[in-house]
């Protein structure tokens, strides 16, 4: 390939990002339907009780949409940066 190709190919849009913000929403709002179910028996419990559940309730949205950015910018669920600043070089 040509660097007159390779830039093309990265100015291209990638289906991947209006796909991936479509499923971001579908688990949002299933996280929300989930967290909306939950509510008349976690305000029945103990505020020490609560609390740990309204955290999780808040926060765990968050773990489910982190490999789908990463496949949005990547295309890959699992990749992972080369040279991630381990400290090692290539050089010997």
């Amino acid at each position: 390939m040509t660097a007159k190709t390779d830039k093309n190919t990265q100015n291209q849009p990638s289906w991947r990002k209006p796909v991936g913000m479509i499923l971001m929403l579908l688990l949002i709002l299933l996280w929300s339907g989930i967290a909306v179910t939950l509510i008349d028996q976690i305000s029945g419990l103990n505020f020490w009780l609560q609390l740990p559940a309204y955290v999780i309730l808040g926060i765990g949205w968050i773990f489910p949409i982190r490999p789908l950015l990463t496949w949005m910018n990547t295309g890959s669920l699992r990749h992972l940066p080369e040279n991630k600043g381990n400290g090692a070089s290539d050089e010997t």
